[in-house]
């Protein structure tokens, strides 16, 4: 059996671009799809924090160094220029592989360059 799990997110980065006419989808900075461990036309979620949407894309590259987050084609309806985002990727894992899994989790300042990886969400207390 498999089980869907987190592979990748980057937390709370800003749209920094929403392109309606622009062939692609969402491009990434390629400092941030590496250090999340995210493919080019790999799936993606995305949850905009500031209206609540959720939708499915996929990623393409953003110019290296850049901070670019730039949400394009049909998705930049779902954003814009601005809003915080969390970009996410998610793995078919082995059950045997289940507890040993660790998701990239990228953190970002305000221009969108890391400042943290982690490999776990802490558990939330009440």
């Amino acid at each position: 059996m498999y089980r869907t799990l987190l592979k990748s997110k980057i937390h709370r980065v800003k749209t920094t671009h929403c392109e309606l006419h622009y062939e692609g989808s969402c491009a990434i900075d390629e400092d941030l799809l590496e250090a999340a461990n995210i493919a080019e036309n790999e799936q993606v979620h995305i949850w905009n924090v500031d209206n609540g949407e959720r939708f499915v894309t996929y990623a393409i590259k953003g110019q290296r160094g850049s901070g670019m987050i730039s949400v394009n084609g049909s998705a930049a309806r779902r954003a814009c220029v601005g809003d915080l985002l969390i970009i996410a990727a998610f793995a078919q894992v082995e059950e045997k592989e289940v507890a040993s899994h660790q998701p990239q989790l990228v953190f970002v300042d305000g221009n969108n360059r890391q400042v943290e990886l982690r490999h776990h969400v802490p558990t939330q207390a009440l």
